[in-house]
């Protein structure tokens, strides 16, 4: 996997959540807390999510074959969606039943100093996880862009689903100490049973959001407009092209582009000359926007008459006086 597919944050979440998992589960087979019980089943969910999204990223770099002429690039939005899901149905639905059921069929929580001992030590964990994710985001996130910004465009998958991942972790284990916490001290397991719905409401919210957006990577998204920005630039900064007539991108995977162009060329200029200017212009805009790799010019006669904005165009320069 590529550094911007986050390989290292998708490996310390695995293991900090393997760990943290098998520790939950005792903590939940002595004391008998529901809250207990919704994280290690969360911290399970999530260590499949973490498989999920490296089984993704190995699959995504099988070579193109004629059934699949772009690549397998794609898969790793496939897997990140199915991941959003496993979130959804595995770890909230799950937190919810369980909390419900506390709810209505309340018992006594005991041992209170193992599930708090547990959740401490877990919050370290996740804390260490998600400055992981953090560090490894940061390589690719842009200058001066928010992080919702970065969750909502970028194009890997795997980083915004751990950063989301950890934070909703992290805010689980805030809920679950809060739930046992306040039923050690009232001896009330409804605070407990409340800690449990928390976690499951949290859960659920959290794989809305990464369904969206991993949605949108799966239908189809195109650069963003600071590349689309550097592509147009690329293409007109030469003599070459009379006319950018309309452009068009793709992402095939989160690290290979597609650019489709329409350029407009003098009139009698000889095909020979066309053909090796279109090799010139393609250098540029790859050395501009090194991810898109795939890229097809259609040459054209600019003609001033004609509409240069079609309702499909992404974007159109005017040529220089």
């Amino acid at each position: 996997m590529s550094a911007s597919g986050g390989g290292k944050a998708i490996i310390a979440a695995f293991l900090a959540n393997m760990g943290i998992a098998l520790a939950k589960f005792v903590a939940w087979l002595i004391s008998g807390s529901a809250s207990m019980l919704a994280e290690a089943i969360h911290s399970v969910a999530d260590s499949g999510n973490q498989l999920l999204l490296l089984l993704g990223g190995r699959r995504a770099k099988r070579a193109a074959d004629r059934d699949h002429p772009f690549g397998y690039g794609r898969e790793r939005y496939v897997y990140a969606f199915v991941v959003s899901i496993i979130l959804f149905s595995v770890g909230g639905l799950f937190s919810i039943y369980e909390g419900v059921e506390k709810l209505t069929h309340p018992h006594e929580v005991t041992n209170y100093w193992v599930p708090i001992g547990v959740l401490v030590i877990a919050i370290l964990l996740e804390s260490f996880s998600l400055r992981t994710a953090i560090k490894e985001s940061n390589h690719v996130r842009g200058r001066g862009q928010s992080w919702v910004s970065f969750v909502r465009h970028a194009k890997a998958p795997e980083l915004p689903v751990v950063l989301l991942e950890d934070v909703g972790a992290l805010i689980g284990l805030v809920f679950a100490l809060f739930g046992v916490g306040m039923t050690a001290i009232t001896h009330n397991p409804l605070f407990d049973a409340l800690g449990t719905l928390m976690i499951g409401t949290l859960l659920i919210v959290i794989a809305i959001v990464l369904g969206i957006e991993t949605k949108s990577l799966l239908v189809g998204e195109g650069a963003t407009d600071a590349d689309l920005q550097r592509i147009v630039a690329a293409i007109a900064d030469g003599p070459e092209v009379e006319k950018l007539i309309h452009i068009k991108t793709l992402y095939l995977g989160p690290d290979e582009l597609l650019v489709a162009a329409k350029l407009g060329f003098a009139s009698d200029a000889p095909l020979a000359d066309v053909a090796a200017d279109i090799d010139r212009v393609e250098s540029r805009v790859r050395q501009a926007v090194p991810a898109a790799r795939v890229i097809y010019f259609e040459p054209d006669i600019f003609r001033p008459g004609d509409d240069p904005t079609p309702p499909t165009s992404q974007f159109v320069i005017k040529s220089a006086d």
